[in-house]
């Protein structure tokens, strides 16, 4: 699913117009973004969190000729599954048992 199709299904399901679908996703998306910016994590209970994490400099190889290559700090979001999303994820079926 990408944004059109979200929108879409919020239009859909709360027969939203398109627009205003539209501008409820993309201030839920800035609001993650802006807070995530700050340096606050946002954790969405159910879902998982959202959380900024700074990577260290370190140095790396050139995968051509194997030479060392400085890389520098930086900053990414990490996003961690809640446990209910997890096991939502990796539910086992049911009924079938392992061939031998």
């Amino acid at each position: 699913m990408n944004k059109p199709d979200l929108v879409e299904k919020i239009a859909t399901d709360y027969e939203f117009t398109r627009v205003l679908a539209r501008d409820v996703v993309d201030n839920i998306l800035q609001t993650i973004s802006e807070t995530i910016q700050s340096g606050e994590e946002v954790a969405l209970a159910g879902f998982g969190k959202f959380k900024l994490v700074e990577r260290a400099a370190r140095v790396g190889r050139n995968p051509q000729n194997g030479a060392p290559v400085k890389i520098a700090a930086s900053k990414r979001v990490k996003f961690e599954q809640a446990k209910a999303m997890r096991e939502l994820v990796n539910v086992k079926k049911r009924g079938r048992k392992k061939a031998r």
